[in-house]
């Protein structure tokens, strides 16, 4: 077997990847899971590939797009330009975050995070630029904000697109002048500061709505990286699985093929995130050190989404993607053939009559 390189910081494309791996994955997503999980079963997962943040699962990755990610992210590290990160909830904008701060010249400093919707709409000035004692009612004392926090490392600005638009203005004057002042004060205060954005949502689309400004987004967006959904690397499940495992404390489980395939005909909308949380829950049902379909419970996806359009059923035989329907619609309603029945929109007869040709 060939060696496998941890990944410590920012890696060239395919780094620590066994070429054995690489080329029973290619960049095919799931029909090629089988000879994945055949190259993962040779391979000691503890010493994947990963991005070095234990939230999240630790993106254990062998798809082309996330290692493209972490390529460009180690590059950007190294400077202080403004590091923009796209994608949806749950794909690990906060660790990539992490991982621009540790792999620059400015880890060992602090790394401030402020997130744009969480915080009251009436509190976001203060806690962001600071305020100073008798600013306003209840300002007891002096107050600094997120920059000052930050200062000589690194501001996470989650949920940028959250940000109210009367507050953009002056956010974007701090960062062209690295200069704040608190609210309430007359003095502005240097500071030093290199920071990294996130956001779920379109931000070309808020300006065109008028709900982001476009020289904020154009003083952003110097350098963009986006985070692939997890179902756009479902390749990654033999490897992302057995982490989420060691990071749940469950390591001793192993998951059954059944199992594993289920997990990659869902449609993921939570990604990495859903992901964990749906192990965490079937872990429960577990005990017999074997994670087995029957314990998933997986979310429903909304009636207007349409989770086939996304798998890749292209060029398989007609008869081997029923058997693959029939089977898993047959886990996933726990046995009863009637309810499975109802489920695919046939009798129980012609259910009964398809388990025996497919010998299931």
């Amino acid at each position: 077997m060939e060696s496998v390189t941890p990944v410590t910081g920012p890696c060239p494309i395919d780094a620590g990847i066994p070429s054995s791996v690489r080329q029973a994955t290619g960049t095919a997503p799931w029909p090629r899971a089988k000879k994945t999980r055949d190259a993962v079963a040779q391979i000691d997962v503890s010493a994947v590939p990963t991005l070095p943040d234990a939230r999240l699962g630790r993106v254990a990755t062998m798809s082309r797009c996330m290692l493209d990610a972490f390529t460009v992210v180690g590059r950007l590290a190294q400077t202080d330009v403004t590091v923009t990160l796209t994608g949806e909830t749950g794909t690990g904008k906060d660790v990539f975050a992490h991982l621009v701060h540790d792999s620059s010249p400015r880890a060992g400093q602090p790394f401030v995070v402020f997130d744009c919707g969480a915080v009251p709409p009436n509190l976001v000035e203060s806690e962001l630029f600071g305020h100073e004692r008798g600013a306003f009612t209840g300002a007891h004392a002096e107050h600094p904000g997120a920059f000052e926090r930050a200062h000589g490392g690194t501001l996470f600005l989650d949920e940028i697109g959250e940000l109210p638009m009367e507050l953009q203005p002056r956010l974007l004057r701090v960062l062209d002048n690295r200069m704040v002042r608190r609210v309430g004060g007359t003095k502005d205060r240097q500071i030093d500061v290199r920071i990294v954005a996130a956001t779920n949502r379109d931000l070309a689309a808020l300006i065109a709505t008028k709900q982001f400004r476009q020289d904020l987004y154009f003083r952003l967006a110097a350098a963009t990286v986006h985070l692939p959904p997890l179902r756009d690397r479902l390749e990654d499940l033999p490897l992302l699985v057995p982490r989420l495992m060691m990071d749940l404390d469950r390591g001793d489980v192993i998951v059954d093929d059944v199992t594993l395939e289920i997990l990659g005909a869902h449609a993921w909308p939570g990604n990495v995130r859903e992901l964990k949380n749906a192990l965490a829950c079937a872990l429960a049902f577990v005990d017999d050190g074997v994670l087995e379909a029957r314990h998933l419970r997986l979310a429903e996806p909304p009636a207007d989404q349409t989770p086939l359009d996304r798998l890749p059923l292209g060029g398989h035989p007609l008869d081997n993607i029923e058997r693959v329907a029939i089977r898993q619609t047959v886990v996933q309603a726990g046995g009863n053939k009637v309810q499975a029945a109802r489920t695919l929109g046939i009798a129980p007869s012609t259910l009964y009559e398809k388990l025996r040709r497919y010998g299931l």
